[in-house]
């Protein structure tokens, strides 16, 4: 149970009031105020103040500075007037609910505004950060295409030149073969002179016999080399072979004994690309890793341990859109509605968890504890005494030996017999 806070001081001027609250040794974050326009609340557990301010405050401008053991408050006034007293006098229970109710959901909208404001400012800084890239990127295409138009030039020219030289080695080679050619004949011619010189011809018959086929030896030795590289055959022309593999989604070779795991696995993957395709278009800005639902959980929970629970309020209730099987997931929410003391969203989270924590087994002992406690302490917050001693004898049947719960189950039957008593 809190602990109120009744020691404090304040003064005032015609524009603002100044309040001094004394910490009694409890260690203070500014995740441990909370400031609306008329209702001003520092929770430290197990102490609390609460206050429903005379008149409204500007909530933005109004500072908070702890330090020395004391937190010390600047409030602004809207209107310009001299406070009767610091609180409003006569505030009732069901006015304190109202007006704690209201702060809640205007800090909520406030906060919803931002998170827009946010949005809408990353949305434009991404934009124009696009726009850089792609001139950057427009830029770097220009110069590789005006690289590979001077690289293209120079080839060409290199590839003019080369054929210039072939063409002048082709005329230089015709040349010199046809000198070797003149070369070999003449030697022939002489050695055929001398020949017919010294050799006495009988008749001329058997001299034109003799000629026809020395001439005819002569002209195979001499062609033979050309008659054999026209004669040889084309090189063959090149091919490309194409191996057609079997498609797969996965790394491994398939085995038919994984085919069933594989399938389901594969089905798991589509329902859970069809969820966030056709129900989450909000998502299209997020980066991969931010549609985990695990992912968002650690979120939640850093945000939890800073104080920002509306901003774990968020990130939770973003992964309950993405994976509504988590127990876990609804049961840090109910957390984060406690601190906001919005403990009717408390009861159902905490509900939806010890339904989805079935069958109890001994893995989720502790989940469950949780759960039954956090209902509890929200319906007691709620006055409903019975009902939350229900939730922490069904705790403590669970973890017989935690003195924590046997104690505060303990204050909560002495309650409920003073209530009884008193009525």
């Amino acid at each position: 149970m809190p602990v109120w806070l009744r020691e404090h001081s304040w003064r005032q001027s015609l524009t603002a009031v100044y309040l001094s609250l004394p910490l009694r040794g409890a260690r203070a974050t500014a995740a441990n105020i909370f400031c609306s326009e008329q209702y001003l609340k520092v929770s430290i557990p197990p102490f609390l103040f609460e206050a429903v301010l005379y008149a409204p405050i500007d909530d933005t401008n109004s500072t908070a500075k702890i330090g020395n053991g004391n937190i010390f408050f600047t409030l602004y006034k809207k209107e310009p007037a001299m406070w009767d007293s610091l609180t409003l006098a006569n505030a009732d229970k069901e006015k304190l609910q109202h007006l704690r109710e209201n702060a809640v959901l205007k800090a909520q909208e406030k906060a919803k505004e931002e998170t827009e404001a946010k949005k809408i400012t990353k949305q434009e800084h991404k934009k124009y950060a696009l726009e850089a890239t792609m001139k950057v990127e427009e830029a770097e295409r220009k110069r590789i295409e005006d690289l590979k138009e001077k690289e293209r030039q120079k080839v060409t020219k290199e590839l003019e030149l080369w054929k210039n030289q072939q063409k002048d080695g082709d005329k230089y080679k015709s040349i010199q073969t046809k000198e070797e050619f003149h070369q070999e004949i003449e030697p022939l011619k002489e050695r055929k002179n001398e020949k017919m010189n010294k050799t006495q011809i009988p008749n001329e018959a058997s001299s034109k016999t003799r000629l026809k086929s020395t001439r005819g030896h002569g002209s195979c030795s001499i062609f033979s080399q050309d008659l054999k590289e026209e004669q040889l055959p084309a090189p063959r022309a090149a091919a490309t072979i194409k191996v057609n593999f079997t498609p797969r989604v996965f790394p491994t070779a398939l085995r038919e004994s994984c085919v069933a795991e594989e399938e389901e696995w594969l089905h798991k993957q589509a329902e859970a690309r069809r969820i966030i395709n056709s129900d989450l278009s909000e998502l299209e800005d997020l980066k991969e890793e931010e549609k985990n639902p695990d992912w968002l959980k650690d979120k939640g929970n850093k945000m939890f341990a800073m104080g920002d629970y509306l901003g774990a309020v968020n990130a939770y209730n973003l992964a309950v859109r993405l994976n509504n099987k988590l127990p876990l997931l609804y049961l840090n929410r109910a957390a984060c509605h406690l601190k906001l003391r919005n403990l009717h969203k408390a009861i159902e989270d905490s509900s939806k968890a010890l339904e989805l924590l079935t069958p109890p087994v001994p893995d989720n002992e502790k989940a469950r504890v949780k759960a039954h406690l956090r209902r509890g302490t929200a319906f007691c917050q709620l006055e409903l005494y019975t009902e939350g001693l229900q939730d922490y004898e069904a705790a403590l049947k669970i973890d017989p030996k935690n003195k924590i719960i046997e104690k505060d189950a303990e204050k909560i039957r002495q309650l409920i017999q003073g209530t009884t008593q008193s009525s």
